[in-house]
C-alpha cells in the first residue's frame, strides 16, 4: 500500500499535513540515474532490515544526514569562490543535516543497535560520503535529485513503520525525551508521535531536494511540504556569549 493510500485508509494516521504521494519523474539520465541508484539501496535496505524498521531508521539516518552537510560545504566554498551570495541554501543544508542526525539520535534510544549494524554505519557512511562528494562536485543537479529521491522513499518507509505500529508489530513505546525536546512533543508522546514527526521532515526535504534540483535545471520549483516546528540547536559558544 502507499503512504498517500495508507493515510487516506487511516486517518488516525496523518500527523502533520503531509504531501505523501509526491514523486517527481525521471525525465532525463540524470534523473534515471538518481532514481536508478535510489531502487537499489531500497532493495538493499528491504532485504537486510526487511521490517525491522527501527533498525533501519538507525543505520540509514546516517547516511541521510550526509548529503546535507555536503551540500552545505560545496556551495560554501563556491561561494567564496565567486565572491556571490548563496541564495539562502547554505542555512537550508545545514539544518536538513542537523535534522536527519536528529533523526538518528531518536532511534538508538528506541532501537540498540548491533556491534554488526555499528559496522555496517561506518563502512556505508564513509563509502557513502567519497560517493556523493564526488557526485556534487560533478553534476550539483544529479545529487539534489537524489536526494529527493531518497527522501521519496523515506517517506514510504516511515509509513510502513506506522503500519506496523497501528497493527501491533511494532511496540508503540514513550517517546524518548530527546525527541520530546526537539520537536517540543507532548509529555505523553509515544513512538507513533515521532514517526508522523519524522516523516513530515523527510516531506520536506524531498520537497527542498527536488526543488534545488529544478532550480539547478532552470526548471520551475514546486511547493515545499512544511516543516514540523522544532527547537534551534544552539551551540555552546552562543549560549555562554
Amino acid at each position: 500500500m502507499s503512504a498517500a493510500a495508507y493515510d487516506a485508509a487511516n486517518p488516525q494516521a496523518q500527523g502533520p499535513a503531509t504531501a505523501l504521494g509526491v514523486h517527481f519523474p525521471a525525465t532525463n539520465g540524470s534523473d534515471r540515474f538518481a532514481l536508478g541508484v535510489t531502487k537499489f539501496l531500497r532493495l538493499f535496505a528491504d532485504t537486510f532490515f526487511a521490517k525491522r524498521y527501527g533498525h533501519r531508521a538507525v543505520v540509514l539516518e546516517t547516511v541521510a544526514a550526509v548529503p546535507g552537510m555536503v551540500g552545505a560545504t560545496l556551495n560554501h566554498l563556491r561561494c567564496l569562490r565567486r565572491m556571490e551570495d548563496d541564495r539562502g541554501w547554505i542555512r537550508t543544508l545545514m539544518d536538513e543535516a542537523e535534522n536527519e542526525r536528529m533523526h538518528l539520535m531518536t532511534f538508538i534510544e528506541v532501537c540498540k543497535p548491533t556491534a554488526f549494524e555499528r559496522f555496517m554505519v561506518i563502512a556505508a557512511q564513509w563509502l557513502f560520503y567519497v560517493f556523493f562528494f564526488g557526485l556534487y562536485l560533478l553534476a550539483p543537479k544529479t545529487a539534489h535529485r537524489l536526494v529527493g529521491y531518497f527522501e521519496e522513499e523515506a517517506v514510504i518507509s516511515y509509513t510502513h513503520y506506522l503500519a506496523e505500529i497501528d497493527e501491533g508489530r511494532s511496540a508503540n513505546v514513550p517517546a524518548p525525551q530527546i525527541a520530546i525536546r526537539y520537536w517540543s512533543l507532548p509529555a505523553t508522546a509515544t513512538l507513533r508521535d515521532v514517526v508522523l514527526v519524522v516523516r513530515a521532515d523527510e516531506a520536506h526535504h524531498r520537497d527542498v531536494n527536488h526543488g534545488f534540483a529544478n532550480a539547478l535545471a532552470g526548471l520551475p520549483q514546486g511547493p515545499i511540504a512544511a516543516c514540523p516546528t522544532h527547537v534551534e540547536l544552539v551551540p555552546n559558544w552562543k549560549a555562554a556569549a
